[in-house]
């Protein structure tokens, strides 16, 4: 009989759960705010002159919204307050690749993940690189700060090379190229677009490095991060996700950004 009544109980609190609204900020507006950085990120995130959202990112941001039937927005916020947006009601979902770590988990909750990407260091064609700690003695690597890379470059190439922390990764590609630094680490898919490009076409993936990726720092994927008040909001989320890769929706979008599957497995 106990099991009977959790049973319904539990069907219960789904059923309500799936009622509920989409956040608490999102009840009295009616419109789902995504908050994401200022800066680009191609091929992620990028915004033209006029204002339009577009990228990977951008395009799963569409998707969602369709699946969840929800009147979305995107809103800009500085990547280093972003959790500050968060928590004070003036966005309710992160949506910026953002990686789903211990640290992070104390203070917000995160959708399943939707995509993972390993890091890789970055250089010129015609540098011989040797990725280790010694191996990189005296070089100067570049990466953006406030990021799980920034944290694991510190960590583990720290003692024996200069890490500079750049604002945006534009920032760090200009000084990569003006050869201000000797390397730089990031992750493998957010690179792709630049090394097409002119100002890339001489530099290549060097490899992730000798030092493993740490979960403590890169957590386990990209998620969506949200208010761990709001629980329904992220059940709806997941069960968004998971409806767009069932049905083919997912991969058609990564297939116009990337090579390769993105779908954490």
């Amino acid at each position: 009989m106990k099991r009977v009544v959790r049973s319904l109980l539990c069907l219960f609190s789904i059923v309500v759960a799936a009622l509920a609204p989409l956040g608490s900020a999102h009840a009295s507006s009616g419109v789902l705010r995504f908050g994401v950085a200022a800066e680009p990120y191609p091929p992620f995130l990028m915004k033209s002159p006029t204002g339009q959202w577009s990228g990977f990112e951008a395009d799963l941001i569409r998707a969602l919204c369709d699946q969840m039937k929800a009147k979305c927005e995107i809103k800009e916020v500085a990547w280093d307050g972003i959790i500050p947006a968060l928590l004070s009601d003036k966005i309710d979902v992160i949506f910026n690749s953002m990686s789903i770590t211990p640290e992070r988990q104390k203070v917000i909750a995160f959708s399943r993940p939707y995509y993972e990407t390993p890091g890789t260091f970055v250089g010129a064609k015609n540098a011989k690189l040797t990725l280790t700690p010694d191996g990189l003695k005296g070089k100067v690597i570049g990466v953006q700060g406030s990021t799980a890379n920034a944290e694991f470059i510190k960590m583990a190439y720290g003692k024996s090379a200069t890490v500079r922390l750049y604002n945006t990764q534009d920032d760090c590609n200009a000084d990569l190229v003006a050869g201000r630094i000797d390397t730089m680490y990031l992750d493998q898919l957010g690179i792709l677009d630049f090394l097409k490009s002119k100002d890339g076409s001489t530099f290549e993936l060097k490899g992730p490095g000798s030092v493993k990726m740490d979960p403590a720092i890169f957590g386990y994927g990209v998620g969506a991060g949200m208010r761990k008040a709001d629980a329904p909001l992220k059940q709806q989320m997941d069960q968004a996700l998971e409806q767009l890769h069932a049905s083919g929706k997912y991969a058609q979008i990564a297939k116009k950004y990337f090579p390769i599957d993105l779908w954490p497995h």
